[in-house]
This record gives structure tokens, C-alpha cells and sequence, in this order.
């Protein structure tokens, strides 16, 4: 680590992931990410990297694959709308098992929506998104430092698993500013080499990656090839935070933005003698089912409380997670409305009343 800098969240992103080794970047224009591309239009050339404005979110995702496929550390961003058109290329890419970062700073939907900050995409990451039995890695990073290191993670975790990594971020993380420190510069010719990748097959066994098995068996085979990744995932790459989860009331579960705004809540509670504490899962996916479960039944919560961003999406896994354990209630906002702290304290009350 080295001095604190003060950076916007969308630059912080830029300049994390071209120290975390990212020498490619394809994207297109859209709000609230914009910053992104730009940063990395004029960083790259300084470093013999590649940027290139593709002429849409499709070509962009295709872009990332052509250049993952030879290797190399390649990232794109962008928000809701355009994920949406990425996604067949993202399912092309976790069904090639190309590594690979996807930043999604999200806005309001659905459809085009607004250009302020929400979490309405949770299920089209953790739950596929595209076409066929997939999954990609999802990270939901709640401070800026945390962001930062969050991306070098990422590029780590997709070459490790041979798999896209998204990030969700959302409109409040991307535009606010606070002072980081940047992990130690990767040094890409140290890498370990990916002997999968088409580096050009002078000399070699030439080397074909591909999706398509026309062979149900084979396909088939493929796909529980890919489930048992999924599963080393499940069982070595969950992260999660707690904080006063044993002597806690009610339990307040949040990611990213909305675990901020939760951990002020906890704080003006308590200066109201009402007792909450915080499960934040880092991982969206694999989410910390069995981490939450203990977290409840190691504590004296006599209740749950889902914050997000949305209507509702978080809270099915949570529910999975507890399975009935104790009650689980919601609070939201949607369409780019920011969660309010009284709202939020006021909710925790009306759930405590009728659990105690």
C-alpha cells in the first residue's frame, strides 16, 4: 500500500484495474460509468495498453472475449441497460471459461430507467443472467478502498477459476469520492501462464475453445464439468462481513451502498437504545448461505431485515439462508430514490413490536 489519493469511485475503478494488470479494455458510453472509459482512454496509451470505444455493449462483450481467449487481462464496464446486451456474450464467455472482469455500475430500471443509483440488477448477475447452467462470480463492494481492492481481486479470482467476475457497483459508489490506497502494481510478466489460451499454435498442438457440443452427452458433461468449479467456488471463495451479530435485536443484511446507509442506521439506533447489527455479504455469488445461517443461530436476533435497493431480490437468498429460522422483513427503494435512515430504523422497530 502506499500514500491515500483522493479519486472518484469510477476512476478509482480504471486505475485499480490497470494496476491489477488490465492492458485491454473494450466498453461503450452510458451513465452513471462514464468516467470509466474515459479514464481508461487516456491511460492506456500511456502504458502500451488497448482502448477501444466499441460501437455497442455487443461488440464490446465480444471484443472481451476475442481478447481473453488469447490471455491476457482484459476488462469492460458499463450499466443496467447494458449489461442487458451483453448478456449472451457473458454466457458465451463462462461457457468457454474465458477469465474475464465485468463492472456493472448500476442505475434504475427497468427498461432505460434513470441514470441514478440502484441494486434492481441483483438476480441477472448471481442468477445467470444469459442463457444455459452458469454462473459468474459476483463481488458487491460497499467503500471505495474496499472497491479498489475489490478489482484486483477480481482479475485474480477470473484467472484462477477461468471465469467471468462481475463487480456491482451502483451510481453512489461510482461518483462519490474518498481517499484510497492502490494494493502493491501487479507485475503481468509474472503471471502465471495460461497454457488454455490462443497464443498461435506454431510449434504446438493447436488449441480450439468453444461453447458449441453438439453431442448432448458431451454438452452435457461440459456442464457438469463447469458445476464442479461452481462448487470449489462455494467452498473456498465466500467473503462476508458481521458486525454485532451475536448481541444483536434484529439483524440488518445489506451489500454495497445499502450496507453504508445500514451502518449509519445501526449507529443513530443505538443512540436510541435500539439494538441492530449487520450481516454484508461481499460475495453475491457464492453467497454466504451457511455464514448467515450461523450468524443467526450464534446470536440472539429474534429477527431478520433486508435492506436493498430494489423491491426485493437479496432477500430470497437470505431466505434461503435462514430457512425460517427467524422472520425476515424488507425494506426498499427503487428507481434511483436513495435509502433513508429513519425509514430504515422505523421498519426495525415495527419488526421488532411483533417479535418480542
Amino acid at each position: 500500500m502506499g500514500k491515500k489519493l483522493l479519486f472518484k469511485g469510477n476512476e478509482a475503478i480504471a486505475e485499480a484495474a490497470i494496476r491489477a494488470g488490465c492492458r485491454y479494455y473494450f466498453g461503450y458510453p452510458i451513465t452513471p460509468q462514464n468516467e470509466i472509459p474515459e479514464y481508461m482512454s487516456r491511460r492506456m496509451p500511456e502504458i502500451g495498453g488497448v482502448f477501444i470505444q466499441a460501437e455497442s455493449e455487443i461488440a464490446a462483450i465480444n471484443m472481451v472475449f476475442g481478447a481473453g481467449g488469447s490471455g491476457v487481462r482484459v476488462m469492460t464496464t458499463t450499466s443496467s441497460p447494458g449489461i442487458s446486451l451483453m448478456q449472451e456474450g457473458i454466457s458465451y464467455l463462462a461457457g468457454v471459461e474465458i477469465p474475464c472482469v465485468i463492472v456493472n455500475v448500476m442505475r434504475g430500471g427497468p427498461g432505460l430507467g434513470g441514470i441514478l443509483p440502484a441494486q434492481s440488477d441483483y438476480f441477472q448477475a448471481t442468477k445467470g443472467g444469459g442463457h444455459g447452467d452458469y454462473y459468474c462470480i459476483v463481488l458487491g463492494p460497499s467503500t471505495l478502498q474496499e472497491l479498489v481492492e475489490v478489482v484486483f481481486l477480481a482479475f485474480d479470482l477470473a484467472d484462477n477459476y477461468r471465469n467471468p467476475v462481475i463487480i456491482l457497483a451502483d451510481g453512489v459508489i461510482g461518483q462519490m469520492m474518498e481517499p484510497i490506497e492502490f494494493p502493491p502494481e501487479v507485475d503481468i510478466s509474472k503471471l502465471p501462464p495460461k497454457k488454455w489460451a490462443t497464443t498461435g499454435a506454431k510449434g504446438r498442438k493447436k488449441i480450439i475453445l468453444k461453447s458449441l457440443f453438439l453431442d448432448p452427452e458431451k454438452l452435457e458433461n461440459h456442464n457438469l464439468h463447469l458445476q464442479k468449479k461452481y462448487k470449489r467456488m462455494q467452498e473456498k471463495e465466500i467473503r462476508w462481513e458481521e458486525i454485532n451479530t451475536k448481541d444483536c435485536d434484529l439483524l440488518l443484511v445489506a451489500y454495497g451502498t445499502a450496507a453504508r446507509v445500514s451502518k449509519k442506521a445501526v449507529a443513530v439506533a443505538k443512540e436510541r437504545g435500539i439494538s441492530l447489527g449487520i450481516f454484508r455479504p461481499l460475495t453475491l455469488y457464492p453467497f454466504p448461505y451457511n455464514q448467515l445461517k450461523k450468524a443467526v443461530e450464534n446470536g440472539r436476533a429474534k429477527g431478520i431485515l433486508v435492506v436493498e435497493m430494489s423491491l426485493g431480490q437479496m432477500i430470497e437468498d437470505v431466505k434461503l439462508s435462514v430457512e425460517g429460522i427467524v422472520p425476515v422483513g424488507f425494506y426498499g427503494r427503487t428507481g434511483g430514490v436513495m435509502l433513508v435512515v429513519d425509514e430504515i430504523i422505523g421498519k426495525a422497530e415495527n419488526i421488532l413490536k411483533e417479535v418480542m
